[in-house]
C-alpha cells in the first residue's frame, strides 16, 4: 500500500458521509481542491470509479460502496492499533457534546468542574438543544437525548430514567382552579412540547393501575425548548409536565405548584449516543463514563 493510501482512504470516508467536498474540507480544515484530488488518486490508484459526481450531489457507485464499507472497517482498526501503542491514551483534545436543556442546566453543568479537574486536557464545546443532531456535518462527539430514540445507526448507551412531575404556577391555579382528576384536564391548558423533527406534540403520560396512559391535554402555547417550556410555566400560561429535577428549585420557591401528584407520571428514558464505530477516542470514553456516573444520582 503506498504512503497516502490511508489518508485518501480517510478522505473518500469523509466524502462520503458528509455527502460533500466542500463540507468534507470544512471539517479536515483543508482545501476544496485537495480534497477532489485525492478522490481522483484514489479512484486511479483502484482503477475503478468510486463516486458519480455532479454539480447536486454524489452517488456512489457499486464498487465505490464496497470500498467505502472495508475503508471504514481498516481505518477504525488502524486507528484503534495505533492508540494501543500511543501515549495519547491520556483523554485530551476537542470534546463536542450535545445535551438537552433541561439535563444541561440541572446534571451536566453543576457537576462539569469535576469532568475539568480529572481531565484538564480535554476542552469540551458543549450545545444544548432538543432537536435531533447530524453527527457527521456539526461534528459532535456524542448527544444525550431524552426519551424514546427514533431508529438510528448510531449506538446508544441507556443511562437510566428521570422522573417527571405535573405542576403549575400560582397565577394559573388562582385563575382556572386546580385539577383534581385525569379527567378533569379537558377544562385546563398547558404548555405543551413538540419535536422540532417531527411536529409531533408530546403527549402526556401516567401511570394507572400499573400501564402508561396517554393523555392530551389542550395547548395555551405550543414550544419546542425547555428553557421556553418552563419560562411559559412560571408565567402561568398552562400546566405542565416536566422533569422532577429541573421543577425542584421552582417549587420550593413556591413559583410552582404540584398538582394530580396522587398519579405518578411515567418516567423518561435518558441516553447517550454515538457514532457506530469500533473504535471511541479516550475523551469521549471517559465522557460516557464520568456522565454516566454522575446521572446514576439523578434516576428514578
Amino acid at each position: 500500500m503506498r504512503p497516502n493510501m490511508l489518508e485518501y482512504m480517510d478522505i473518500f470516508v469523509r466524502v462520503v458521509e458528509l455527502n460533500s467536498f466542500t463540507r468534507a474540507a470544512e471539517q479536515l480544515q483543508t482545501h476544496r481542491p485537495s480534497i477532489s484530488k485525492a478522490s481522483t488518486r484514489l479512484e486511479n490508484e483502484l482503477g475503478v470509479k468510486l463516486l458519480h459526481r455532479t454539480t447536486r450531489k454524489l452517488q456512489l457507485t457499486d464498487e465505490g460502496h464496497a470500498f467505502y464499507e472495508r475503508s471504514k472497517l481498516l481505518l477504525n482498526e488502524a486507528a484503534e492499533l495505533m492508540a494501543s501503542y500511543s501515549s495519547g491514551q491520556h483523554p485530551h483534545g476537542r470534546l463536542r457534546v450535545d445535551s438537552p436543556l433541561a439535563l444541561t442546566h440541572t446534571v451536566l453543568i453543576p457537576a462539569m468542574g469535576d469532568f475539568q479537574q480529572r481531565y484538564p486536557d480535554i476542552d469540551v464545546v458543549l450545545t444544548s438543544t432538543d432537536r435531533k443532531i447530524d453527527f457527521l456535518s456539526e461534528g459532535i462527539d456524542c448527544v444525550i437525548r431524552l426519551g424514546k430514540l427514533e431508529d438510528s445507526s448510531f449506538i446508544s448507551r441507556r443511562l437510566g430514567s428521570v422522573q417527571l412531575m405535573t405542576c403549575a404556577a400560582p397565577s394559573y391555579l388562582e385563575k382556572y382552579g386546580q385539577p383534581q382528576t385525569l379527567d378533569q384536564l379537558q377544562d385546563h391548558k398547558a404548555v405543551n412540547f413538540f419535536s422540532r423533527n417531527s411536529r409531533e406534540v408530546m403527549d402526556w403520560q401516567f401511570i394507572v393501575e400499573g400501564k402508561v396512559v396517554n393523555q392530551k391535554v389542550k395547548s395555551s402555547i405550543l414550544v419546542d425548548n425547555s428553557d421556553t417550556f418552563l419560562t411559559s410555566a412560571l408565567n402561568g400560561l398552562g400546566l405542565i409536565q416536566g422533569i422532577s429535577v429541573a421543577l425542584a428549585p421552582h417549587i420550593a420557591s413556591g413559583a410552582l405548584v404540584p398538582v394530580l401528584s396522587q398519579y405518578l407520571c411515567a418516567p423518561k428514558d435518558v441516553s447517550v449516543l454515538f457514532p457506530d464505530r469500533r473504535y471511541l477516542p479516550p475523551k469521549v470514553r471517559v465522557f460516557i463514563d464520568w456522565f454516566s456516573d454522575v446521572f446514576s444520582r439523578y434516576q428514578g
